[in-house]
């Protein structure tokens, strides 16, 4: 059975939906419904449903930003009063778009359309969307790390960037220093740098990154050279004359 989630911020707009779309295609399962492009965006990595309907106006991560993130992994279909911006994200490749309130009439054109598509992969249109978002004044921000797989001996653990203290690294491993823990990954801090929220984590060495809110001051050694200190942690972190000016306002 094709299978489909909904995001929108109005109950009543998601139920409207839910019933045209059972009149139209009543074998089109729903598997769940969001209230903004987070939830959207969980929704689709748990249930990987064909198509995903989505609001492109929502508090938190609007429609367009859930669509970036979610990519290829979903046919997209955008539920918009906006119909300007809803027919550049059609002619982009989104599978269709609906306008608010749902017409009966239309939402069968859109069944069609949306059937025609469940052989074909799903469109990627995140540059599109970036550009699309620009229009509408609505701001994109960049997808960061949110976890990291790191191994601990044999066993392999997920750890939320938010409980990192600093990554550092060596010739072959980077180090993953939590307040409890150290693990180990093979991505290196220059590919880390690219993949973190730079508000986030600082880079102070070239191999090492330091979580801004786990700096408990800077000082410097009998040699002159700058170093962080880490909040719990007995760790000083080198920090290379090319980084100072990350100090400047401390």
């Amino acid at each position: 059975m094709p299978t489909a989630i909904i995001a929108d911020d109005e109950r009543l707009m998601r139920d409207q939906i839910r019933l045209r779309l059972s009149q139209a295609w009543p074998e089109l399962e729903i598997l769940g419904e969001a209230k903004n492009g987070d939830e959207a965006i969980e929704l689709v990595d748990q249930l990987q449903p064909d198509f995903t309907f989505l609001d492109i106006r929502m508090p938190g991560k609007t429609g367009l930003q859930a669509a970036q993130e979610i990519g290829g992994k979903s046919h997209i279909v955008f539920i918009t009063a906006y119909d300007e911006y809803a027919i550049q994200a059609f002619e982009q490749g989104a599978v269709d778009y609906i306008l608010k309130p749902a017409e009966a009439e239309r939402l069968r054109l859109t069944v069609v359309r949306l059937k025609a598509r469940l052989s074909s992969a799903p469109t990627d249109m995140s540059s599109m969307l970036t550009q699309l978002a620009k229009q509408m004044g609505i701001a994109t921000k960049p997808v960061y790390l949110q976890w990291i797989q790191a191994s601990i001996g044999q066993q392999l653990r997920l750890i939320p960037v938010q409980e990192i203290l600093f990554f550092r690294s060596d010739e072959k491993y980077t180090s993953v220093q939590t307040a409890g823990y150290e693990a180990l990954i093979r991505k290196p801090v220059r590919d880390l740098a690219e993949e973190l929220d730079p508000d986030l984590f600082w880079q102070i060495h070239r191999a090492t990154l330091v979580n801004v809110n786990a700096i408990d001051g800077i000082t410097r050694d009998m040699r002159g050279r700058h170093q962080v200190l880490i909040k719990g942690h007995t760790e000083k972190l080198e920090v290379s004359r090319s980084f100072i000016h990350l100090f400047k306002q401390m």
